[in-house]
């Protein structure tokens, strides 16, 4: 039985990963994993969980500090985040990161997530990463997990497969992609924004590229509707 375990921050993309998961491999063969890292903005794992709960698929949260630790970005930090997108265009055609990058994040959660999956007879490790993702992350790009891949092969000495369904894919191939999976409903109690406010912001980095990504596409952001849940 081939058995995936998604990567899920709550957000837009691995909410649509979430979904082609579901689709790829059964909803009965998906689960999803989520991480507590002392991130500032913990209403992205609320979304995670409502996510989970809207594509009736099990979840759990691991919890995992030394990010905060560590420091140094404004993903846990009290830093702020530059609200242009001209800014983060330009900081992606450097060699400068952007200060909302957390160096080590995706290796170290799939790491787990490989752990965890280890445990559980699952072979298929579903990320949200892309290449074409405006920041440059070097840790989102297709030679990196490829790499990852046959590190967590070797060293566990089991044949796990890392799936990043989104890695050529721009902001509206998402959409459609998500549009497409049925991911819509899901993806009205997603979280995007850096700043973490809900409704989003509107002005940060990943506010203005996913709305970016939404009006391409030509498709209405769910993402704009009120939240009840979050009130409830």
């Amino acid at each position: 039985m081939n058995k995936a375990l998604v990567v899920l921050s709550g957000g837009q993309d691995s909410t649509t990963c979430l979904y082609w998961a579901i689709n790829e491999f059964g909803r009965e063969n998906t689960s999803s994993l989520s991480f507590d890292y002392d991130q500032r903005h913990k209403i992205e794992l609320e979304s995670a969980k409502k996510v989970s709960e809207i594509a009736a698929v099990a979840h759990e949260i691991l919890p995992i500090n030394t990010f905060s630790a560590l420091g140094g970005n404004a993903l846990t930090d009290n830093i702020d985040v530059a609200d242009d997108l001209t800014v983060a265009e330009e900081i992606n055609n450097t060699s400068q990161l952007p200060n909302t990058f957390v160096p080590g994040r995706n290796l170290i959660f799939l790491t787990f997530a490989a752990a965890y999956a280890y445990q559980r007879g699952i072979k298929h490790l579903i990320s949200g990463v892309a290449q074409t993702d405006y920041s440059g992350y070097p840790d989102c790009r297709e030679n990196t997990l490829s790499f990852l891949e046959q590190t967590l092969r070797l060293g566990m000495k089991y044949n796990f497969t890392i799936h990043t369904p989104l890695m050529n894919l721009n902001k509206s191939d998402t959409v459609m992609m998500a549009e497409k999976l049925g991911a819509m409903d899901a993806m009205a109690y997603t979280h995007t924004c850096y700043n973490g406010e809900q409704p989003p912001c509107g002005h940060c980095q990943a506010c203005l590229f996913r709305a970016k990504g939404f009006a391409k596409a030509n498709r209405v952001d769910p993402l704009i509707e009120p939240f009840q849940f979050f009130k409830n």
